[in-house]
């Protein structure tokens, strides 16, 4: 082979070997990263570990802080929280929760199973009947579609389900938290009392034939 050939071509692997290396040296990895409400970004930084909790499992949304509804829907569930008090075996529990559901009404649920958590209900509501139903201050004892469904459209509560796809209510409680045993030596802490509603505006809210006040 010719020298002038033979250098001119090893000129042409040497630079493309450099154009190559720099190529390696200034390529960047791109992280994918979903955020809270599930918004996809591609950034070059890769993501704090506030971020990584952040982008959890999409599965589901159990926000019981109320994150993730609309405005308007958010704001009636911070005025007036509503908690379904039921039981496994209570056949008008699980048609008021069916209600709840169907409506769309975020809440909370409280079980009632033991003798311990049929006492704390009588103090909370004066008796041991189920299901009962709070709504702010407002306490319905036993179901009843037309009654709850009024107190519910006095509070301001939609009608018609507007909660995001995918939302899910956090997981049944029980009222009486179980209280881990006593260390030796130690007093025994007496048992934890329900909270009481929280005090509720005196405003009706729209939609409230009734006159019913909060």
């Amino acid at each position: 082979m010719h020298p002038t050939s033979y250098k001119f071509s090893l000129h042409r692997l040497i630079g493309l070997a450099l154009v190559l290396a720099a190529a390696g040296a200034t390529a960047q990895t791109v992280y994918r990263q979903v955020d809270k409400n599930g918004k996809v970004t591609f950034s070059d930084r890769a993501p704090s570990a506030d971020a990584g909790a952040a982008s959890g499992p999409q599965g589901g949304i159990t926000t019981p802080a109320n994150a993730g509804l609309p405005y308007e829907l958010r704001q009636v569930a911070q005025r007036y929280p509503v908690t379904l008090y039921g039981g496994d075996e209570c056949a008008p529990c699980g048609a008021a929760r069916t209600l709840l559901t169907t409506r769309g009404i975020p809440f909370e649920e409280r079980t009632v199973k033991t003798n311990e958590e049929l006492e704390a209900l009588q103090r909370l509501s004066g008796q041991s009947s189920l299901p009962l139903l709070t709504i702010g201050s407002q306490q319905l004892k036993g179901f009843s579609d037309v009654e709850w469904s009024q107190y519910l459209d006095a509070a301001g509560y939609p009608k018609s389900n507007s909660l995001p796809a995918g939302y899910r209510n956090g997981l049944s409680r029980p009222l009486v938290a179980q209280q881990a045993a006593p260390a030796p030596r130690a007093s025994t802490a007496p048992a934890a009392q329900p909270a009481p509603p929280p005090a509720a505006s005196s405003d009706p809210g729209p939609g409230n034939p009734a006159g019913i006040k909060f």
